[in-house]
């Protein structure tokens, strides 16, 4: 078999079909770096891994430039990935696959559900690896993914939080942490997962005789519950986990209708304790730590 020719033409044609049928050309990008992949690892069988260079010689004299040996072993990389796989989704370009393709399968699979859910762009979704997104998990929450189990409104919120920060210092208030976080609040939902919706900060509620004010209220879709939020910039202390445990129960009484879900107690802190949580009665609070960045 001549793998050059074949090669060439499978990438001639390819150039033919994204100038004049633009709307399919994601495909066929995909179609053909998935086919010259496999050439060049049954050429690399044949001849050894030289061929890689000399076939990145000839393909940048006849074809032009952009045929580089990193771009051809990146394209037997492409195959010899997703030939392991069932599909190869076309709402995700070949530079979205050339991002992942080098982690494991878990971490992999990971960023391409949430590409294809989220519709991100490849700016997009390297932002995500670039913050450590899926180290950021639980621990607990990644053996679910790996083992396909029932989800939970938590397990996709990381574990540091990341919060812009414009100001050049780690200590700040819980007024200035707030003030962060609301002055680019759609950052801060899409950190913590999918379907968040904003309802407001310092949300008034009475008890009693007194005003007590939720630092940030919200609500999501999937889950159909609400989320208080308390903001401590401080270690979790016991006191907060009842202060927050009596505003999701106002929330539950006054606020939630019948056909919500039950709400659910986020307190985002500067510093964890485990024993706190683990002492708490209500399963239905949780802690994640910021990191200011």
């Amino acid at each position: 078999m001549n793998y050059y020719n074949n090669i060439k033409e499978k990438l001639i044609n390819n150039e033919i079909v994204k100038r004049v049928k633009d709307y399919s050309k994601n495909k066929s990008d995909l179609d053909t770096y998935y086919e010259v992949g496999k050439l060049l690892v049954d050429a690399g069988k044949h001849y050894g891994e030289g061929i890689i260079k000399q076939y990145s010689f000839k393909l940048t004299n006849e074809l032009g430039k952009g045929y580089t040996q990193s771009r051809l072993r990146y394209i037997r990389r492409f195959y010899l990935v997703f030939s392991k796989c069932p599909t190869l989704s076309d709402k995700l370009t070949y530079s979205h696959y050339c991002e992942i393709m080098w982690f494991d399968e878990d971490k992999m699979n990971y960023y391409i559900n949430i590409s294809l859910k989220q519709m991100l762009s490849v700016r997009q979704l390297r932002q995500k690896i670039k913050s450590n997104e899926y180290e950021r998990l639980p621990i607990e929450s990644r053996n679910k993914l790996i083992n396909k189990e029932e989800k939970e409104l938590v397990d996709f919120i990381p574990n540091p939080i990341i919060i812009k920060n414009k100001y050049n210092t780690n200590e700040i208030s819980e007024k200035v942490l707030k003030q962060l976080i609301l002055e680019d609040i759609s950052s801060f939902l899409k950190e913590l997962g999918e379907g968040f919706c904003f309802i407001d900060s310092e949300y008034k509620i009475k008890i009693g005789d007194s005003y007590n004010y939720i630092d940030l209220l919200l609500f999501n879709i999937k889950y159909n519950c609400y989320i208080v939020i308390e903001l401590k910039a401080t270690e979790l202390k016991k006191e907060h986990i009842g202060q927050i445990q009596v505003y999701m129960n106002y929330i539950d009484k006054s606020v939630k209708e019948i056909f919500n879900n039950k709400t659910i107690g986020l307190i985002i802190c500067k510093k964890d304790n485990k024993f706190i949580i683990e002492y708490s009665s209500d399963p239905r609070i949780y802690t994640r730590v910021y990191v200011l960045k």
